[in-house]
């Protein structure tokens, strides 16, 4: 049990009580949490509602990231990825770099592919559409977790349709299901001045919510720490959580520190450990219908991700094989972790490693399974 007297001082008693008789709670008590100089306190609450959903589980996915370009059309002040053409770091993987990096993989366990890439400007529809099919083909077996809301919008541009055609074409090519990317901060007044070419706020959630009500389950992303304020970090969560009460179709929230090396901001610092965990510890009080919550180590660290399942995080991600949007902006982290190095760092936290596949339905292994463990592991630089 908490500590009643610890949340009277620190005048968050009222909080606590709501939070152990399971009642939603407002903005308003985002803000105070958020103001609370009692780091632990506030983890403390979120560790509580964690334990409460998922017991001493913590998830991770034996997975594989394919950037299949870093070309984009939008120029996000933000972003460290998207380049144009002509740029000496920009790339551009055909359709057989993609399959060959699947084959690459051919002998290892994944159970899911994560494909994103910038708003390239001249790729036909039909080359997704391609890839898709030929990744099921080579490894139907597996799960695609691909493209953004902000891709499918550029997509629907690009070939004249609506985003939900196009969705339904790649739900017929093999699309599982959408990261969470793109979301950013829904605020407009944040979009106006770090992306104001990209697809808005609203945009996002209603596409978000076209492939809910098409079966495509999807994820979740805020990206924080650079102009936003908290109060707009609730509205974003906010924003979310009411989208959640109306489809039902999210499966994880990922929060993610802003990396400001290599990006057009050139004034913010980069965020703290405390930040960063009281941020994980707010999401998870604050959506109280989405299943789960990510440390996603590759921003956090390994060791921090680690600490943040103390507070609200079930969800450690995966093994990752080769990662660039991150690392582009300066991320520290490996590139690469095996699945034993997963297992590992979750034991050491006192929580018990639960493998999962994109739809946190768990994954059964033989204990003497040799495939099972992934031996690549790339470098803390991601060039092309």
């Amino acid at each position: 049990m908490l500590d009643a007297n610890l949340y009277s001082e620190l005048g968050l008693d009222d909080i606590r009580a709501r939070i152990e008789t399971g009642k939603r709670l407002s903005i308003e008590d985002g803000e105070r949490l958020f103001a609370c100089p009692n780091v632990l306190a506030v983890g403390a609450l979120a560790h509580q509602v964690r334990r409460g959903m998922h017991g001493d589980a913590a998830y991770y996915v034996v997975n594989q990231h394919i950037n299949y370009s870093n070309l984009c059309v939008n120029g996000c002040r933000f972003c460290a990825f998207g380049r144009k053409k002509g740029d000496p770091l920009a790339f551009e993987l055909s359709l057989e770099d993609i399959l060959n990096k699947v084959r690459a993989r051919s002998d290892d366990p994944i159970t899911e592919v994560h494909m994103v890439g910038g708003c390239h400007p001249t790729l036909p529809f039909g080359f997704y559409e391609e890839a898709l099919r030929g990744i099921k083909a080579l490894r139907p077996e597996l799960r695609i977790k691909a493209f953004t809301a902000v891709e499918i919008a550029h997509f629907a541009t690009l070939e004249g349709i609506p985003t939900r055609q196009v969705l339904e074409r790649l739900k017929d090519a093999g699309l599982d299901m959408l990261p969470g990317g793109g979301a950013e901060v829904f605020s407009p007044r944040i979009r106006s001045l770090l992306c104001p070419e990209k697809l808005s706020g609203e945009g996002w959630l209603d596409i978000v919510r076209e492939a809910h009500e098409l079966g495509i389950r999807t994820n979740a992303t805020m990206l924080y720490g650079h102009m936003e304020t908290e109060r707009e970090r609730l509205e974003h969560l906010d924003g979310l959580r009411r989208l959640q009460d109306e489809t039902g179709g999210l499966v994880c929230f990922i929060p993610l520190p802003f990396q400001p090396a290599n990006t057009g901001i050139r004034d913010v610092r980069p965020t703290t450990g405390v930040e960063d965990l009281k941020t994980m510890a707010v999401s998870r009080l604050m959506l109280d219908n989405v299943p789960h919550i990510k440390a996603y180590w590759v921003m956090l660290t390994v060791k921090l991700a680690q600490v943040a399942l103390y507070f609200g995080a079930d969800d450690f991600d995966g093994t990752v094989v080769e990662e660039k949007i991150g690392h582009m902006a300066g991320a520290e982290s490996e590139q690469a972790l095996t699945r034993s190095e997963l297992e590992r760092v979750i034991r050491e936290g006192g929580f018990r490693p639960v493998e999962r596949d994109c739809f946190f339905d768990e994954v059964g292994r033989g204990g003497n399974d040799k495939t099972a463990v992934l031996t690549t592991k790339g470098t803390k630089s991601a060039k092309e």
